[in-house]
């Protein structure tokens, strides 16, 4: 076989047998140089019947768009992938050919398109890596149209698409794209998220159309769910109704046909690009590209709070993110839960079950159905729909099925109830609050309505009854109140200028019974010092140990401290975060009471040559995951978005279990709504904790605690400080990792208190993550949701860090907390690692 007959027969389609015979195989590299060289001019958009494309060449869309062509990931240019990226953004990667047979870089790729339209991509040895498996006989061309869709079509003007790209999606979706499946043939489109943000390879997490009931998109982590959008109401996922707020950028459509149910979307005139994109921990982001800036900003993602939890609160249970209560679980009207005690420990996935068994005994004259309003309808696997019935007849056909515990209308455009019918049999479950949520009618036995009917007398009859007592109670203290007014107003006074009118559900504790509970601070109570003040240890309310914080007599940045951890504080409830459980303000004393931990902080163990031993690795990798859950909590689970700010081992306290417990909240910040960092002048904190982009310009982000909590994790798996001032050549323990990092004796950084505990595989995943959480560039830095993840799942692919930059101090370390005033660097140098 000749060289021409060998590249015609490769080019045009013509059989060849799997591996070349080896002389051929020696001429095969350089046919590819050949064809790099010779290859037919095409159209900047189009592969030509019998045309290739090797690597370094690229195909740009008529618009200048997209971009097909051969890439490396970020940190990864041993492995080439074919791909399709935003020419703006080549990073930004949308769709991937070869996901699982990555080009080796030692070789030259090509793609090609045969005379039977069939797409190849072959390695430099002539093996077909990936190819789109058409099996049409007709002449057909490639073409990448500005939609970011690769197609092949016949040759003639307009002809017949034979394959496209849109329909195998890798891990997100575009303008036009579908997400769902064909009922007849079984195929299926759908995201699959990327196994690391730099290995296309496909990960874990999927995101499919469930079609089983009412049309549902489904977010799946390996054989658990995850989340899902609640059903299609006709006008938005019924757990999703801000994409009504969308409508200026986007328009969102649900396809029901025989041969599809899909969900579209589609941009509308002059919007920004937009992508949603399932990323490798299961997290569905829509991202809008900002032309101006030149970056990705996030629009929207799911899951967005805890809530969001696929059966977070189990069978009949219901989930509320703005309850005032910790307790974001409830039942629904009708239902207790099935286990108390685990309920009252937050444990709510075992749901509810009812007070009453439903009669279902002659139709509409024993059970009756209850209005839960507003809510994100619940998984319709269990349900059956019928379109055109009336929300009567859902009602009567539920009463007539004695296994119907729900309905609810399925399409609510036009106003009114809706149409439409869905009907779910033996329980309900992922049910949540939403605004603009949609009503869901509960089945209950009759008897429970007439405990409702005497819940609403009551609902009258107590308030009044309660105001005839409280005015009673009134005149009877009236003279009381008159001779503690005095007193009280100067309290009051102080109250209202240092807490505000915040709404605190926290006692206040007389400056009496701290005085008699701490034996009037004696130095024998007094458990440790620091800026704020002293902390003593108190007995309280029947032998209750307590720590109580005292603000120290002229410190005049506590004012605004003390007022910060009352107000923030008093709104937090997780195990690994110190409960605050009163606070006290009596003339130049402010006060705070907290639990009392026996073990004191985790500096006074890790750092300290005698109590480290006490720290064997099975307790410190508990104390690293611990933290890192309290910190998800402060960023993410909680009503509020906090950042710590001032996150040390100082500040980590231990329980008698050596459970850790993030404490001094002091310097933390609330982000509100879509708020994603914030700029100050008035840094605070403490250097060599601090992110470089706080420490320099005042910046500061849920990636500022990211670095800090990267920093402890080294100490505690190295039990040395960041500061590092005993051991020479290297300025700071960041130097020191990175340096045994890149020498590959990242073992050596482990404390030798450890080595007889340790689980290597642990400990080297705990530097790799440290290391991802200092990194120079917060973009680079991995959410505390991701470090959650990546500590409790050993097998998920970690990426490669970056080398992290350290400040070399150049002041006393006794002052070790400070402020600065300015965004300057005055005070530090900023110096890169080199490896050694």
């Amino acid at each position: 076989m000749s060289i021409w007959h060998l590249a015609s027969s490769i080019i045009m389609g013509a059989p060849t047998t799997n591996r070349f015979p080896n002389h051929l195989a020696m001429i095969f590299p350089v046919l590819l140089l050949f064809l790099r060289a010779s290859a037919a001019a095409i159209a900047s958009d189009t592969l030509n019947n019998g045309g290739n494309i090797t690597d370094g060449e690229t195909l740009v869309s008529a618009a200048g768009s997209f971009t097909l062509g051969f890439f490396s990931p970020t940190g990864v240019p041993a492995k080439r992938y074919l791909g399709i990226w935003f020419t703006a953004s080549p990073d930004a990667v949308c769709w991937v050919a070869n996901r699982d047979t990555p080009l080796s870089n030692n070789t030259s790729g090509v793609l090609v398109i045969a005379s039977t339209g069939i797409l190849r991509l072959l390695d430099g040895s002539g093996q077909t890596a990936w190819s789109s498996n058409t099996t049409r006989s007709a002449p057909a061309v490639a073409q990448l149209l500005d939609t970011g869709n690769l197609v092949v079509r016949e040759q003639s003007s307009g002809g017949e698409v034979q394959w496209q790209s849109f329909d195998h999606p890798s891990n997100t979706l575009l303008a036009g794209m579908r997400l769902g499946m064909d009922p007849q043939t079984g195929a299926e489109w759908s995201l699959t998220s990327w196994r690391a943000p730099n290995d296309p390879t496909p990960g874990d997490c999927r995101r499919v159309m469930d079609t089983r009931g009412l049309p549902d998109c489904v977010s799946w982590q390996g054989n658990v769910k995850k989340y899902r959008t609640g059903p299609w109401n006709g006008l938005w996922f019924s757990g999703v109704p801000e994409m009504a707020s969308y409508s200026e950028l986007f328009s969102n459509q649900v396809v029901v046909r025989p041969d599809e149910i899909a969900y579209i979307f589609n941009a509308t005139a002059d919007a920004p690009f937009s992508r949603l994109v399932l990323n490798e921990v299961g997290t569905l982001l829509r991202l809008a590209w900002d032309p101006a800036s030149r970056v990705w900003n996030t629009f929207a993602q799911a899951p967005r709070d805890v809530c969001d939890d696929y059966a977070m609160c189990g069978a009949f249970g219901l989930c509320n993110v703005n309850t005032a209560s910790t307790l974001f679980c409830s039942c629904v009207v009708g239902f207790s839960p099935v286990n108390p005690s685990q309920w009252s420990m937050r444990e709510s996935g075992g749901g509810c079950r009812r007070n009453v068994p439903l009669e279902c005994g002659n139709g509409t004259t024993t059970d009756g159905f209850m209005v839960v309003r507003g809510v994100k309808l619940p998984d319709t696997d269990n349900t059956t729909v019928d379109m055109s019935a009336t929300l009567d007849q859902c009602r009567a056909r539920c009463f007539a099925n004695c296994s119907c515990v729900a309905y609810a209308a399925a399409d609510i455009r036009g106003g009114g109830a809706g149409s439409g019918c869905v009907m779910w049999t033996n329980y309900i479950v992922d049910v949540r609050y939403v605004d603009k949520g949609q009503d869901l009618y509960v089945r209950l036995a009759k008897s429970e309505f007439a405990k409702e009917k005497r819940m609403d007398v009551a609902r009258i009859v107590l308030p009044v009854l309660a105001s005839v007592l409280a005015l009673t109670a009134a005149c009877l203290y009236l003279v009381w109140i008159c001779r503690l007014r005095g007193q009280r107003r100067n309290n009051n006074v102080q109250k209202k200028e240092i807490l505000g009118d915040e709404n605190l559900e926290l006692p206040f504790v007389s400056f009496g019974d701290i005085v008699t509970a701490t034996n009037n601070f004696s130095e024998a109570n007094m458990l440790g010092q620091g800026g704020f003040g002293k902390v003593y240890k108190g007995m309280l309310d029947k032998n209750k140990e307590v720590a109580i914080k005292r603000l120290g007599e002229g410190s005049g940045q506590g004012v605004e401290e003390f007022r910060n951890e009352v107000v923030l504080i008093a709104k937090l409830q997780h195990r690994n975060l110190v409960r605050l459980l009163g606070c006290c303000i009596h003339g130049d004393e402010k006060l705070l009471i907290y639990e009392y931990l026996p073990n004191k902080s985790l500096d006074s163990f890790i750092f300290d040559a005698a109590s480290k031993k006490v720290l064997d690795w099975p307790t410190r990798f508990q104390i690293i995951k611990g933290i890192s859950r309290g910190l998800l909590y402060l960023h993410q689970d909680s009503r509020l978005t906090i950042i710590h700010r001032d996150l040390k081992p100082s500040n980590i306290l231990l329980d008698a279990d050596m459970s850790p417990k993030i404490s001094d909240f002091g310097m933390a910040r609330i982000f509100g709504g879509n708020q994603h960092e914030a700029n100050t002048n008035r840094v605070v904190g403490t250097y060599g904790y601090m992110s470089p982009e706080y420490a320099m310009d005042g910046v500061f982000s849920v990636k500022s605690d990211t670095y800090s909590f990267g920093v402890i994790l080294l100490e505690i798996i190295s039990g040395l400080k960041i500061s590092l001032t005993h051991i020479t050549n290297f300025p700071n323990l960041l130097a020191y990792a990175w340096s045994l990092w890149k020498e590959g004796k990242a073992m050596n950084l482990v404390d030798s208190s450890l080595l007889g505990s340790c689980s290597p595989n642990e400990a080297l995943r705990c530097i790799h993550i440290g290391l991802l959480c200092v990194q120079d560039n917060p973009n680079g830095r991995p959410l505390m949701s991701s470090v959650v993840f990546m500590l409790e799942n050993e097998t998920t692919a970690l990426s490669i860090p970056k080398q992290p930059v350290y400040f070399s101090q150049r002041y006393s370390e006794a002052q070790e907390t400070r402020e600065n005033t300015s965004s300057s660097m005055s005070n530090m140098d900023l110096t890169v690692l080199e490896g050694r």
